[in-house]
């Protein structure tokens, strides 16, 4: 499986993302720097976490207009998968790639610290080495994480199983007290309708080795491996 992880300034999670595929994959991902105009040939694209541009104007929307990212968009529109992690999911919405906003967590505090995630969708390439509402422990590093759509959009997530993970407790109760940011229904991550893009907020390539946060990332990674292999 080839893969290519696009790299902004202000990036600060592309050597996480590419130890972890790596490491599940065998094969160590390009790292392509925003300013190039097109990708290697690949089979999944990521944006990973980090601060691109500082955060200025509004997270990720200075990013979703760098010169790479006409090369995404149009590959993403074909099929091409693509992961968008944190910083990646605040360029994915500004895209319109994926359905949604996300706003300032409720606290208006950056949040740091492990969470609980609840596998809603597990028939996607992302998603299908994940058993029907898994508990899984990742962490969560960011300040606007709060997901929001309107009720219109909420359902037609439902119709479409386009809701990939929701934020829980420990024992896979979505509640209130689980949701760490004030996500609309707990939302932690969604697919667009065709199920080849995923964009979520937790991290799970920091949770796939022993020695680095444990190993409960490791069904995403495999999914995506096995779909693309």
């Amino acid at each position: 499986m080839k893969s290519a992880i696009i790299v902004f300034p202000g990036t600060n999670r592309e050597k996480d993302m590419q130890m972890a595929l790596a490491h599940i994959s065998g094969h160590t991902p390009r790292l392509v720097w925003h300013k190039e105009t097109s990708l290697p040939d690949c089979d999944l694209m990521v944006l990973p976490g980090g601060f691109s541009y500082g955060d200025y104007l509004r997270c990720g929307a200075m990013a979703a207009h760098s010169p790479i990212m006409r090369e995404v968009i149009d590959r993403a529109k074909k099929g091409t998968r693509l992961l968008a992690v944190c910083n990646g999911f605040q360029m994915l919405v500004e895209t319109g790639l994926v359905p949604g906003a996300l706003l300032r967590n409720r606290s208006l505090k950056f949040i740091c610290k492990q969470i609980y995630l609840r596998s809603d969708n597990t028939s996607s390439d992302f998603t299908h080495r994940f058993a029907k509402g898994q508990v899984s422990q990742v962490p969560i590093a960011h300040g606007e994480g709060n997901y929001f759509i309107n009720e219109d959009g909420i359902k037609s997530l439902q119709d479409h199983d386009q809701i990939a993970f929701r934020y829980c407790n420990k024992d896979g109760l979505v509640c209130d007290e689980a949701n760490p940011n004030g996500s609309i229904a707990n939302i932690a991550g969604v697919l667009n309708t065709e199920k080849t893009i995923l964009g979520m907020m937790p991290h799970p390539e920091d949770s796939v080795m022993p020695q680095i946060n444990g190993h409960q990332g490791i069904p995403l990674f495999q999914s995506i491996v096995e779909a693309l292999t």
